[in-house]
């Protein structure tokens, strides 16, 4: 259960950089000395000055390189690989969020299999020793058994976001089979903390309390049943992504997915309450939620769980942060970056 640490001498491609993982991640990796290239449209799904705010903390790095462009477009793709000839390539841009999908279905196509085949046609025109892509919980779709294993049957997702995911396995493992590119799919579990999705619950909720706002609950109000998520603090997320980076697959499919979650799933509504007392505490009284409860919405899934067993196994780590010390974080970056003393 040994791993090869980071080489700083290797250049690393990082697309998705202006997003919450690729930030976190091009930061880590630039703190170790390494190279990075960092990709990213910079699209307006949400606030654009968020991504602004994490680009403007990864400038001052002398070894990074931002490029402004879209994987959907081939060409610039092509010309990056090209022109920087990266050894390790970390996919993590994409078009996010599963409500969003039935919305607007075409952004999905573009970024989640126009933009991933094309990651892949680079990898095999200029030769890397590693692909890491981002894959989703999403893709267990509605399966009962938990904790979801990597081994378990993933052919009935529940949204267009979870079927590009489960594509971009199926298309890694081919480009694997066919051209022997070392890939690592990571089925991220919720991920959350400073600096995060805007689009993502606990974020909502924050903005919506500061608007005076309800905050919305699928649940249907149903506490004994309630949605069950696989929270995974960032930092964790990096550490993990980190142990892999330099640790392909040896298998003859030099292919492999790995869950990247806590392990430690818990009630949604007790993942509220957390968060109600990790804004009480920055900003110094007491902060409640006005709650609305709602049904499930098309596309969620009652409870997500990740077994990290294989994670565990292939490189020592295995998640440590609690959501009470994770919102923390969160909340206190939040109240700080909003000025909401």
């Amino acid at each position: 259960m040994s791993y090869n640490p980071l080489n700083p001498n290797k250049v690393y491609l990082v697309t998705g950089a202006a997003g919450f993982i690729g930030f976190y991640l091009s930061k880590k990796l630039l703190d170790q000395g390494c190279k990075v290239i960092g990709l990213d449209n910079v699209n307006d799904y949400y606030d654009v000055n968020l991504k602004h705010t994490r680009l403007e903390k990864l400038e001052p790095y002398n070894n990074f390189t931002f490029v402004k462009r879209d994987i959907s477009d081939k060409e610039t793709v092509m010309d990056v690989f090209k022109e920087y000839k990266p050894d390790i390539v970390v996919n993590l841009a994409a078009q996010a969020g599963v409500r969003y999908s039935i919305e607007n279905p075409d952004a999905y196509i573009q970024s989640n299999i126009v933009g991933f085949h094309n990651i892949l046609e680079a990898c095999r025109a200029y030769p890397v020793n590693h692909l890491v892509y981002a894959s989703s919980s999403s893709v267990y779709g509605a399966n009962k058994k938990v904790p979801f294993e990597e081994t378990d049957f993933v052919d009935n997702p529940v949204s267009l976001y979870a079927s590009t995911k489960k594509s971009n396995e199926l298309m890694a493992h081919t480009y694997s089979h066919l051209y022997n590119i070392p890939s690592t799919g990571l089925r991220f579990f919720t991920v959350y903390g400073p600096m995060g999705r805007p689009d993502m619950a606990y974020f909502g909720f924050t903005d919506k309390y500061f608007n005076g706002e309800s905050i919305k609950i699928f649940n249907n109000g149903d506490f004994e049943n309630d949605l069950y998520r696989d929270f995974t603090y960032i930092d964790d997320i990096v550490i993990g992504i980190e142990r892999l980076l330099s640790n392909p697959s040896e298998e003859d499919v030099p292919h492999k997915v790995f869950n990247i979650g806590n392990n430690s799933p818990e009630k949604l509504m007790t993942f509220i309450g957390a968060l109600e007392q990790a804004l009480s505490n920055a900003t110094g009284k007491e902060v409640k939620f006005k709650k609305d409860f709602e049904p499930i919405k098309p596309g969620d899934v009652p409870a997500t769980y990740a077994s990290t067993d294989r994670l565990h196994q292939a490189v020592g780590f295995k998640p440590q942060t609690s959501i009470q010390e994770g919102l923390q974080q969160f909340a206190d970056w939040y109240v700080e970056y909003y000025n909401k003393k």
